[in-house]
């Protein structure tokens, strides 16, 4: 290939490659010579020229293919414009020599067509320089054309449009003539032919004047009849013509006008004929309009859909301007359309024609006007609405019966309505937010007239109306629950008014349904209220026959719609839901069967509809709240379930009974059952299957149907990728909504809301605009075929067998159209049976099933349609995979070799082919391993079949199935697959788009099979590269945008695989060009694209981008539309801009992306925009700065156009403020450079959103690149050192404009997003000094700019979320410390204490509006705000008030406060752990949270936890001067404990909580910073309150010290590693603090012992890692306990033991040992001494009982060797206590009592230890006798009480009881 690349053709080289690899290598040269004529030296040129003419004419006549002519005559036309003219005119009639050659064989063709593509190249180049020659070119052209074939009809016709076009009003002598001999042209047979007319035409009428003014008639009804049997391609070329004509002759172009006088057409004529066309029947054009127009003969859809496409060019044309003039006029003329009997004849019809109606409106009002046009075309289509409404009431209002055509007129006006109100919430749903003034200017009472179509007698229009009030409230949440709460209202009011019942019930259903898309929802009460109404309705329909049947089907309907809230809400009503639905169907069968004989038509009807509407809320619920289906509800559902399940089989007679009116009902009744039962588990009604599948198998068999009704999943069924065997690419074109109803066999496009009001409360499905649900007959068959599915792999195969066999005597049976019907159905359920059978993993059955499947399978391969040929591929493959047995698909396989081999008719070569590639697209390329070569050869093959374009296309379609599914095992077959597709390529004519197509997938299918090896060196490698690199330059080069778009996916993969090799510079701006493209896929393609190349290249793209608009500069296309942000179609001299020229200008690819986000509703393409300026902005922002702030400021600047602050200020300031109010409003509002090339369609709110994520973006990139960028010192020495230095400081003022813009804009989003940006800004340059004014900031300028932003969001009508993130603003502002001016500070405090008061009085004006977690979010907000500033604020205000005032009280209230304080800053902060533990961050970004960061620093003033300690300081030595160091180290200070007063007893011990709760603010590092403090303060305290009283009562500070040492000392968060040391030093020292204040002292008062033992315990038990093994510390807590131990106290001595016991069983035994090895020998002396000195009080019994505990501890935790020696301390001490018979009766009551607990203690120890308590009993006789002795006595004196009172004491029992449980 390299040897290709020279400037003239390489001969030698040519002549010594074969044959068959001279086209690529002659290709390959011109693709080289394209590049580089443009770029060489002219002298270069000029010197070869002549051989190079010789080289290029000499290729004319060597027969080339497509591609090669294009690039030829491109080469031969652009070397005669760079190098000499002399023989161009020699060239030009060599050229037509060959034209004029009477040769017309297939051989010599190609030559003719490169001579004809030759000089059109030529004029199109150098156009009035050839003008001499040009009328005999024209001539010879037009002469041949009348002889010529279709390639060369096409040839032709684009090489006049090119010679018009270079030529101009110049070739005006030949117009007529090419018009004359065009024009027949346009209904040719061939779609490419009319195609090329249709383009030559739309040239011709840029100069010639006759075409607009009197040959507009006829231009039209040609265009009509090119539009009837015309493909997708047809109608957008003809509607381009049609509407571009109609558009000129309305306004035609200045220059035509001067030249010639021209009558100009009106604007009612020119509507009046595209009518004509909406309107028209088949051909058999009659003469007069009016005539032509009387009802009869069916109207073309595909003239009418084709006239809706020339609708939108028409306005398109004409611009945006214009249709905000004459929108009026456009409105009515649109909505007479669908109101003219011509367009409704049938239903279907009319649904197709508001379609289209519909189409028009979206596609012209939703792209061309601007936010506030748009809001004023809403009024338009009020007022349209009012009008007809107004009508309609006069018509039902007049019972004098004068109006005759009453009726009809109503009928039509629901048309109208259905689009006015789709059009109308359409528009308000994509305002969104913005839509705000709609609803607030009374004058326009949208409400008002949407509502009042509720009640309209028909039924589509109330649908209509209610899905329009849906999308007002999803656009505007705010209003949802007062809609709500008004329908309900007007429901009870108007309860005898059927249309009222039945239009109100509708729009509360359409409402519930909207709330999903509510983030705020609505209040919980509200499913209460719908449940009464719902009932009520149920409950009242039998009572008024009139009213019965809206009633009942109203009731339903809402409780369907309940179900969407969710389990939360539906929770509560579930009981009263079972209820209702057992109640509604018979109890038993005997009722079931008794009810067949009763009841009338009418009491059938309601019957029916009521259990489908019971049916469908069940169907809702099992949707919505999959939570709440537990078994048992199940089974409550199963009951009337299956009683509808055998209601079916009693229907038919039903119906005979009572006429075929009911048979809708019925089918509703079925397809609720159907739907509700394929959401359950099949197993809950496997009982029922043979009756269900009965059922099911009729239905779509169409057995008891006459209609031939077909399902419309078959496409869907069938695999995304076969969409080119289909056409359903087409679902993917901007036009999808209207070429739908084109597409054959699936019912599509004849969806509408009155076939299942249901729907509207459904979610739409993605894509959809409004929900369209298809007419019940296809419904219910689709439900059928679906349940079918689900229900086929749980049923036995003898079943199987059975239907399968039944299936293929229903095909034979149906004859004709019936049976292309009833096999579509089977077909359709056999893959939907197959599909659920491998989603379950379970197989087909034994062999008869297979053969009765396969049987059935294999006959449809040969069906002449192509649908089925299509399905049938997809079972065989689907059959493959579940049978899964190789020898099953080798039969399969085989079958379908020998099939191939033989058959010659088109039909079997297709279908065979497809199986193929199926088969080894399910079994993958190892199951299908051993026929891949066959397959691979076969197809090969017949790819080759140059007589028949179709068994190419499905040929190559399965070849590029295989290739995907082989992997690598498909490496062996890369070079004949590739010399194919290139030979291919270069040879098959271009019209043929499906085979380019289908090459273009076969390219991509091997290029991601070779993969990364592409990037390697070797021979092989390279040429299978360049291989696919000249693939690709040809699809490219195709005309047919899906070619296109394959090519760009094949060069993506390129990239991927290789990017080294892909030449971005020609790739990126072809891209661009493709981003105008009027076709969405090549769109999609384009940006997907894109955004794989700026994720790895972003600089290299922008920059190749840039270069489309420095090129464009000497084209006219550049000064199209200098503004990056219109449209691509939005006045007149743009109107090519999306085929022709692109439209970059300065701003790059990324303005024009921006301005694409307003365009494009497809969400694939818009995401994937987003990701793609995203990529952009990571790279690219930091350095071109002010390049992105720009763009951004651009599109934000549209915010202020629709003057929001005014709108949006709260009108309730005060006076006072009134005159700042106006500084602010009018501070951003006139943004200057009002210049004229503003774009006339503003950037719309989601762009605008999107555009202030970038700015934070922005912000938060900065941030990581460079200190300087937020420093402005450091900023402005960087800009004199070098002046393109750009650092964000620099741009601060922009930064707030953009924020106030869009924190002050209608929507909502945006506002959000205005005020996190300007959250980031505050946050990012509050500490950024401001180098002129030392000890100021540069924030400081801005405060009014800030407060002003702020404002709004404080209004009355703000949703809660909008609240709390402005709250979360001003703390984030006021506590920035900016705030200097006090009246700004004033301001933004003012309006949170306004946010404040609203939380206080629980009157937020958002709580009776959103969901009850809305309301408690917004208050959660304000709270957290008060708690982050205004918490050291309010401190710092506090303290400054008890230096003024400080009585006790006062000092209560305040500590009460700042608790509250400290308790909000906690739950922030926990929230804020929280959160971050959720998203599994790394455990140390939660240590840095709290206060103290890294470093541990507090900064006065700024620090919450600072302020509180100074505060809580000053009320401490209030109450106990001798805590402050003035006061104790001054020489006058005497210590005294004394007593505190009870309230300062309160109070300090309020301080100390506060206190220890302060270290779980701070981080590690802050709490090492505070601790020693607060730590000294609390021992201390401790010391000087810890005071003996008589009665051993704790005061309330000590209990709060020591309940503030166990927090400190268990506080998890201060111990890390870094910290360690310190805590360990902190602990140890308080701990040595403590001892030290503990030391026994003769003071007065004497000081409290437990309480300082307490607390050393505490340190003990909490801390006990940190101190084991520090000696001084551990002598000195033993020193305490032993001093307490030998207390004289009792009291103390208690809890002295009760303490070791704690310590004694701590799990570290390190820490105890030593501990019991101390203390235990003297708590053992302690006990045996009670012996001698017995207890002679309650608490000196309790100290001798904890004792006991504490012996009896130590005996558990001993090892079982020491057990006995630890019994032989414990026992004999206990019998010590055992009183002997004589001395028990004089003993006081405390000596008895020790003698029982003695005794009753060894009683338990006896059992517990029985070996060792043996061993010590045996070794002490005397101690035994004892035992006995007294165990004796106690039976003994047990049973004379119980022989005294034979009724058992009541209250002995209990004492010991109370004593034990005591302890």
């Amino acid at each position: 290939m390299e040897l290709a690349h020279s400037l003239l053709l390489n001969e030698e080289a040519l002549a010594q490659i074969t044959e068959a690899k001279r086209p690529v290598f002659i290709f390959e040269w011109l693709r080289f010579l394209d590049k580089v004529l443009v770029a060489a030296n002219k002298t270069d040129v000029k010197e070869k020229q002549k051989k190079l003419v010789e080289q290029l004419t000499g290729l004319i006549s060597s027969s080339p293919g497509p591609p090669t002519r294009k690039l030829l005559a491109k080469n031969l036309a652009a070397l005669y414009s760079i190098g000499d003219t002399f023989t161009v005119f020699q060239t030009l009639d060599k050229c037509n020599d060959i034209i004029r050659n009477k040769d017309d064989t297939a051989a010599y063709l190609p030559t003719k067509l490169a001579a004809v593509a030759c000089v059109g190249a030529f004029y199109e180049k150098m156009g009035r320089m050839l003008g001499s020659a040009f009328p005999e070119t024209v001539n010879n052209l037009l002469k041949s054309l009348k002889s010529a074939e279709s390639q060369g009809r096409s040839e032709i016709l684009m090489s006049l449009q090119k010679v018009l076009s270079g030529l101009g009003g110049a070739a005006a002598s030949s117009h007529r003539d090419i018009y004359k001999n065009a024009r027949s042209l346009l209904t040719d047979r061939s779609m490419a032919v009319r195609c090329a007319v249709a383009k030559c035409l739309l040239e011709l009428q840029n100069e010639a004047v006759f075409m607009w003014t009197a040959e507009l008639e006829n231009i039209a009804t040609l265009c009509f009849k090119a539009l009837e049997n015309s493909n997708y391609g047809v109608r957008v070329a003809v509607s381009k013509l049609l509407g571009t004509v109609m558009a000129t002759a309305l306004m035609p172009k200045q220059a035509t006008v001067m030249r010639q006088n021209v009558k100009r057409a009106t604007f009612d004529e020119v509507l009046e004929l595209m009518a004509t066309g909406f309107l028209r029947g088949g051909s058999g054009f009659l003469k007069s309009g009016g005539e032509m127009l009387k009802v009869g003969g069916s109207v073309n859809r595909e003239v009418r859909v084709g006239v809706t496409q020339a609708y939108v060019v028409f306005v398109t044309t004409l611009g945006g301007q214009w249709l905000e003039r004459s929108f009026a006029t456009f409105l009515s003329h649109v909505l007479d359309l669908v109101s003219h009997p011509r367009a409704t004849q049938t239903h279907v019809e009319a649904v197709y024609s508001r379609r289209c109606v519909s189409f028009i409106l979206r596609a012209t009002v939703g792209s061309l006007l601007g936010e506030k046009a748009q809001i004023a075309a809403a009024k338009e289509i009020c007022q349209a609405i009012g009008k007809q409404m107004k009508a309609v009431e006069a018509v039902v209002n007049d019972t004098s019966g004068e109006n005759k055509s009453g009726a009809a007129d109503i009928a039509a006006s629901q048309h109208v309505m259905v689009c006015a109100l789709q059009e109308l919430g359409s528009l308000v749903q994509s305002l969104n937010a913005t839509a705000s003034p709609l609803i607030q200017e009374a004058s326009i009472g949208l409400l008002e007239i949407v509502t009042s179509v509720l009640l309209h007698p028909s039924m589509a229009a109330r649908l209509a109306a209610a899905w329009c009030l849906r999308c007002v409230a999803v656009a505007l949440p705010f209003q949802l629950t007062p809609f709500l709460d008004r329908c309900a209202e007007r429901l009870n009011n108007l309860k005898t008014s059927p249309e009222a019942v039945s239009g109100y019930s509708f729009a509360m259903a359409a409402l519930l349904g909207g709330v999903h898309q509510c983030p705020l929802g609505i209040p919980h009460a509200k499913g209460k209220m719908v449940v009464s109404i719902a009932e009520d309705l149920l409950r009242t329909a039998a009572q008024n026959s009139r009213l019965s049947l809206q009633r009942t089907q109203a009731g339903w309907l809402l409780l369907g719609a309940l179900m969407t809230l969710g389990p939360s809400v539906v929770r509560y009503h579930l009981p009263k839901m079972l209820l209702l639905w057992r109640n509604v169907f018979p109890r038993s069968l005997k009722e079931l069967e008794a009810e067949k004989a009763r009841g009338d038509s009418f009491t059938w009807q309601v019957t029916l509809e009521g259990r489908a509407g019971a049916l469908c809320a069940m169907r809702s619920f099992v949707a919505h709240c999959p939570e709440l289906l537990t078994e048992d509800v199940i089974r409550k559902l199963m009951t009337p379930i299956e009683c509808a399940m055998t209601m079916m089989s009693h229907i038919p007679s039903v119906i005979k009974a009572h006429g075929a009116h009911l048979k809708a009902s019925a089918a509703m009744v079925r397809l609720r059952l159907y739907d509700i039962l394929a959401l359950l588990p099949p197993k809950t009604y496997e009982g029922s299957f043979n009756a269900l599948l009965r059922e099911l198998v009729a239905e779509f068999t169409l057995t008891d149907n006459s209609a031939n009704t077909t399902t419309s999943l078959l496409r869907s069924l069938c695999h995304y990728d076969d969409s080119v065997l289909l056409g359903s690419w087409l679902q993917e074109t901007d036009h999808k909504s209207i070429e739908d109803q084109l597409q054959p066999n699936s019912a599509s496009g004849s969806g509408a809301l009155e076939h299942d009001p249901s729907s509207i409360y459904l979610r739409i499905p993605a894509g959809e605009a409004v929900p369209g649900p298809l007419p019940l007959g296809v419904s219910v068959i689709d439900a059928s075929v679906a349940l079918f599915g689900v229900v086929f792999p749980h049923v036995s195969y003898k079943h199987r067998l059975q239907m399968l066999d039944h299936f293929a005597e229903c095909v034979k049976q149906a004859k004709g159209v019936r049976q292309q019907a009833v096999q579509l159905n089977i077909f359709t359920a056999v893959l939907s049976a197959l599909k659920g059978l491998a989603e379950n993993k379970s197989t087909l059955g034994p062999e008869e099933v297979r053969k009765s499947a396969l049987t059935l399978v294999m006959g449809a391969l040969d069906n002449p349609n192509p649908i089925l040929r299509c399905a049938a591929g997809e079972a065989l493959g689907r059959m493959a995979q579940v049978v899964g047995e190789a020898t099953f698909i080798a039969r399969m396989a085989q079958y379908s070799f020998d099939k191939l081999k033989s058959a010659r008719d088109v039909v079997s070569r297709t279908g065979h082919s497809l199986a193929l590639g199926c088969l080894h697209r399910y079994v993958g390329g190892i199951g299908s391993g051993q026929h891949l070569k066959t397959s691979v050869s076969i197809l090969l093959a017949l790819a080759q079949d140059g007589t028949s374009p179709e068994v190419q296309t499905w040929s190559l379609h399965s070849l590029a199935l295989i290739v995907d599914s082989s992997g690598p095992m498909y490496r062996g077959y890369v070079e004949p697959t590739l010399s194919l597709v290139l030979t291919l390529l270069l040879t098959v004519p271009p019209s043929h788009t499906e085979v380019h197509q289908c090459l273009g997938r076969c390219l991509g299918a091997i290029i991601t099979t070779v993969g990364p090896e592409l990037q390697g060196n070797g021979a092989t490698i390279s040429t299978i590269r360049s291989s696919c690199l000249v693939g690709c330059a040809i699809t490219q080069d195709h005309s047919d945008s899906l070619v296109q778009a394959a090519a760009i996916s094949c060069l993506q993969q390129l990239h991927m695989f290789a990017p080294r090799h892909v030449n971005l510079s020609s790739l990126v701006p072809s891209l661009c060009v493709h981003l105008c493209s009027s076709h969405l896929l090549l769109r999609r393609a384009a940006v997907a694209c894109l955004r794989q190349l700026a994720q790895r290249e972003a600089a290299e793209v922008c920059e190749y981008a840039m270069s489309l608009a420095k090129n464009a500069g000497d084209k006219e296309s550049s000064s199209a539309n200098v503004n990056p942000f219109a449209p691509g179609v939005s006045s007149r001299s743009d109107i090519h801009c999306r085929h022709q020229g692109v439209n970059i200008t300065e701003t790059g690819l990324e303005g024009l992306l921006f301005g694409m986000l307003d365009r494009e509703t497809d969400r694939k393409l818009c995401s994937d925009i987003h990701d793609t300026l995203g990529h952009m902005l990571s790279s690219l922002a930091v350095e071109k700065l002010s390049h992105w702030l720009m763009l951004c400021k651009d599109v934000l600047a549209a915010s202020s156009d629709m003057s929001t602050a005014t709108l949006l200020s709260s009108g309730k300031d005060e006076e006072s403020e009134k005159k700042d109010e106006m500084d602010d409003d009018t501070m951003f509002t006139t943004l200057g450079e009002e210049d004229k090339s503003k774009p006339f369609v503003a950037p719309r709110w989601a762009t605008r959103v999107f555009a202030a994520d970038c700015l934070c973006r922005i912000i938060n990139l900065c941030e990581n690149a460079d200190q300087a960028h937020f420093d402005l010192a450091m900023a402005r020495s960087a800009k004199l050192r070098n002046p393109t230095n750009d650092l964000l400081v620099l741009h601060l003022s922009d930064l707030i404009r953009m924020a106030f813009m869009a924190a002050t804009d209608h929507s909502n989003q945006l506002r959000m997003a205005g005020l996190q940006a300007l959250e980031d800004i505050i946050k990012k340059f509050a500490s950024v000094p401001e180098p002129e004014f030392p000890g100021h900031v540069i924030l400081e300028q801005y405060q009014a700019n800030v407060g002003a932003a702020l404002r709004p969001a404080f209004s009355q009508d703000t949703p809660s979320d909008i609240i709390a993130k402005a709250c979360q603003v001003c703390s984030t502002w006021i506590g920035s410390g900016v705030v200097s001016d006090l009246n700004d500070l004033r301001r933004v405090h003012n309006l949170l204490v306004s946010s404040l008061d609203k939380v206080q009085a629980g009157k937020g004006s958002s709580s009776q509006l959103y969901r009850e977690s809305a309301t408690t979010m917004e208050k959660l907000a304000v709270l957290k705000a008060w708690a982050e500033l205004i918490g050291v604020e309010l401190l710092s205000v506090l303290h400054r008030l008890l230096l003024t005032w400080n009585p006790s009280s006062v000092q209560l209230l305040v500590t009460g406060v700042v608790q509250q304080i400290v308790r909000a800053a906690q739950d922030y902060l926990q929230e804020k752990r929280n959160t971050l533990n959720e998203d599994d961050m790394e455990k140390e970004a939660c240590t840095v949270l709290g206060e103290g960061g890294d470093s541990g620093g507090l900064i006065p003033g700024k620090s919450l936890v600072f302020a509180t300690m100074e505060l809580l300081m000053f009320i401490l030595v209030r109450h106990m001067p001798q805590l402050s160091t003035k006061v104790s180290d001054s020489p006058s200070h005497i210590t005294t404990k004394t007593r505190l007063s009870e309230e300062s007893a309160r109070l300090v011990a309020a301080t100390v909580t506060i206190l220890s709760d302060l270290p779980s603010l701070c981080s590690p590092a802050g709490c090492m910073t505070v601790l020693p403090t607060i730590l000294f303060l609390i021992a201390r305290i401790l010391k000087d309150t810890a005071i003996k009283s008589a009665d051993n009562q704790v005061p309330p500070p000590v209990s709060a010290a020591l309940q503030g040492i166990k927090n400190i000392v268990t506080l998890s968060m201060a111990k890390t590693e870094e910290t360690q040391k310190q805590w360990t030093a902190l602990i140890r020292s308080t701990l040595a603090c403590i001892l030290e204040y503990s030391q026994p002292e003769d003071s007065v008062p004497t000081p409290d012992e437990v309480s300082m033992l307490t607390a050393i315990a505490l340190f003990l038990w909490s801390a006990s890692s940190e101190i084991i093994g520090v000696q001084s510390l551990q002598n000195g807590c033993m020193n305490r306990f032993k001093n307490a131990l030998n207390s004289c106290d009792p009291w103390v001595q208690a809890k002295c033991y009760q303490l070791l016991l704690s310590v004694f069983q701590h799990s570290n035994r390190a820490l105890s040992t030593p501990y019991i090895h101390s203390l235990a020998p003297i708590v053992v002396e302690k006990l045996k001494a009670v012996e001698r000195n017995r207890p002679a009080s309650s608490i000196e019994l309790l100290a001798v009982q904890e004792g006991v505990k504490v012996l009896e501890t130590l005996v558990a935790l001993g090892e079982e060797q020491n057990r006995v020696q630890l019994l032989a301390l414990l026992v004999p001490t206990l019998i010590s206590y055992l009183l002997d018979e004589n001395s028990f009766a004089s003993a006081s009551s405390a000596s008895k009592d020790l003698h029982e607990f003695a005794l009753q203690n060894l009683m338990h120890i006896g059992p517990l230890y029985p070996h060792a308590f043996k061993t010590v009993m045996g070794a002490a006789p005397e101690l035994k006798v004892r035992l006995e002795t007294a165990v004796r006595a106690s039976q003994a004196s047990k049973a004379k009480a119980a022989a005294r009172q034979p009724a058992p004491a009541i209250h002995s029992a209990p004492t010991i009881k109370l004593k034990t449980s005591f302890f």
